[in-house]
């Protein structure tokens, strides 16, 4: 469906995606025969629009990742930027980029989206110990100048996760009722991102998305979800991988951050990213 301008607030990126003609919908998963899930699970993603408690990284791979992760993450504190900021990893690091690569994830995610998948975004959300700042409800898609809205985010988990330290929330079903309508955040709502879905809490009750470290979650970029602050002792963070099919149109040059992680796409579509060569 097109999505009509004057439902939402105009920011800038938002004038440029309210001229592109979205397909903003669920599509979803048709697969009798997964390698990676059960039917039963895909059943379950279809009706609610999230999976959770999958495993994804060893206990090696998951020291790997805190290896090279929390020197990242001090570096960037130092030079004054937040723990949010760390965004589009996979096109600055190498394990990122690996990360999105990886053939456990990419077989979930497959089985999901099909044989043709493109992994497109990679963002670190790093909620510190005694972090005031909330994500609010939202919904991916309205973030995203794709179509149509054949994506899967990845939340995986580099540390526990649980109520304690605020894990993400999902409102189950919600992407059943399509796109819907937000307001620009304000000062006051002590928002890491830009967007409010005022009513999200009409769209059912939510459910905690708890996770031990190196598992992971899936959910459809329509489903609406968010977090609490962080009031705990304990660090919360999570690496968002992102994911479409290959026959998704991206506009804003976002195709230029696309890599072919499993099959194959168009080039005129995904000409395909290089690989980073900086590890840290």
């Amino acid at each position: 469906m097109v999505l009509p301008a004057k439902k939402f607030a105009i920011l800038p990126e938002q004038q440029q995606l309210a001229a592109i003609q979205r397909e903003l919908q669920f599509y979803p998963a048709d697969n009798t025969n997964p390698t990676a899930l059960t039917v039963d699970q895909i059943r379950f993603y279809n009706r609610q629009g999230y999976l959770s408690q999958l495993q994804a990284l060893s206990e090696r791979e998951l020291r790997d990742t805190r290896s090279f992760f929390n020197p990242l993450l001090e570096k960037v504190l130092r030079s004054g930027e937040s723990s949010y900021s760390i965004s589009t990893a996979h096109l600055k690091y190498r394990p990122v980029y690996d990360l999105l690569r990886h053939p456990v994830i990419v077989s979930y995610v497959q089985d999901l989206l099909g044989e043709n998948v493109i992994g497109w975004g990679s963002h670190f959300f790093c909620k510190m110990p005694h972090d005031p700042v909330a994500v609010n409800w939202h919904q991916d898609a309205s973030y995203w100048p794709l179509t149509p809205s054949k994506t899967v985010t990845v939340w995986l988990a580099i540390d526990h996760v649980d109520t304690e330290n605020a894990c993400m929330k999902f409102i189950p079903q919600s992407h059943l009722h399509g796109h819907l309508p937000w307001r620009e955040s304000q000062q006051q709502d002590n928002n890491v991102l830009d967007q409010t879905v005022d009513s999200a809490l009409d769209y059912g009750v939510p459910v905690n998305n708890v996770l031990q470290a190196g598992q992971m979650s899936m959910h459809s970029d329509l489903l609406l979800h968010g977090s609490e602050p962080n009031p705990s002792d304990r660090r919360r963070c999570g690496l968002t991988l992102r994911y479409c099919a290959a026959d998704v149109h991206a506009y804003m040059d976002w195709n230029l951050k696309g890599i072919v992680v499993a099959g194959q796409a168009d080039p005129q579509l995904w000409p395909g990213a290089p690989a980073p060569s900086e590890t840290s």
